[in-house]
């Protein structure tokens, strides 16, 4: 979910004079690790255009039919399908109450929804449509955004607007489960697993920090440490690459920020937009990278060097 407030933004000149650094340094990264980048890689365009989504646009998720999935089309409380092309349509309209923020879908093809205005998980039926609770998180604020482990496991972020430091982390069982692992936190908002399954991420919109914490086979965690803190700006959804590097939404900064497993800044893609939201990899290598904006209430676009460490895939001719 978005900030609640706007960010003071930094001089125009020493944003592109840290980009132009940033870039340079990332190139030669690529270029001494065997890496190669194509002249198209990294920058945005619009896929989905402006006022297509509300204020309340997040989500984002490749499906397993190859579409992403966005929340708030048209109006909150819905949840768009964006095809190949950028056609936006309605997927389904959520129960009375329900507002979706983050998206993931399961290895069985069912979409998990935060329903941060009713306090749970949703599962929906991709064949059927149909709506149900996954799970209901007690003594929540939201949820905001969601992590799906390897192994079915899900992550729910939950800051609380109106007291910046009384964020929360939570644990959603395979089983519906729920357990709040963490209290008094900052804002938190972008939660994120690695491909391996052993780290979780999770960053503070306000305070600006990524954290990160090992994961064992049971999903509990443990030695949370800094990753890395931005100076400025804002922090939303993110997601991996399949190399574990984390594409960061930096709401009111305009980019997305790509940091490394060892917390090095790699490189920042500018954006059309200032406040992007969220994040997600698709298209038939999993290398399109989709950004949510809400300054824009639209998607943008940008092909990356690897693929996301999840992301649908399209059915083969003849499915």
């Amino acid at each position: 979910m978005a900030l609640a407030h706007s960010a003071t933004p930094h001089p125009e000149t020493a944003a592109i004079a840290r980009h132009v650094l940033r870039h340079a340094a990332a190139a030669l990264c690529l270029a001494l690790c065997g890496c190669a980048t194509t002249a198209t890689d990294f920058i945005a365009r619009d896929h989905v255009g402006d006022g297509t989504f509300t204020a309340g646009i997040e989500g984002p998720a490749t499906g397993p039919d190859g579409a992403l999935y966005v929340v708030s089309l048209g109006k909150d409380g819905t949840i768009g399908r964006v095809d190949e092309h950028g056609k936006a349509e309605l997927f389904v309209t959520l129960p009375e109450g329900s507002v979706g923020n983050g998206i993931r879908f399961a290895a069985d093809g069912a979409m998990f929804v935060a329903d941060y205005a009713g306090h749970a998980i949703l599962r929906i039926d991709p064949a059927t449509r149909a709506i149900s609770v996954f799970a209901h998180l007690p003594g929540a604020h939201q949820p905001n955004d969601i992590a799906l482990a390897p192994d079915g496991t899900l992550y729910a972020s939950d800051p609380d607007w109106a007291n910046p430091d009384n964020g929360q982390l939570w644990r959603i069982d395979r089983d519906g489960g729920a357990h709040r692992l963490e209290s008094g936190m900052g804002t938190t908002n972008g939660v994120e697993v690695s491909p391996d399954g052993r780290r979780l991420y999770v960053n503070e919109s306000v305070q600006r920090n990524v954290w990160v914490y090992d994961r064992d086979e049971a999903g509990a965690l443990s030695n949370k440490r800094l990753l890395i803190r931005f100076d400025d700006h804002g922090l939303d959804g993110m997601r991996c690459d399949a190399d574990g590097n984390l594409y960061i939404a930096r709401y009111g900064a305009g980019v997305v920020a790509i940091v490394s497993p060892a917390g090095e800044l790699l490189r920042e893609v500018p954006l059309t937009g200032r406040k992007p939201t969220n994040v997600a990899f698709g298209g038939d290598d999993g290398r399109q990278v989709f950004v949510t904006l809400q300054d824009r209430g639209a998607v943008e676009t940008f092909r990356a060097d690897r693929p996301g460490r999840e992301y649908g895939q399209r059915p083969t001719a003849g499915q």
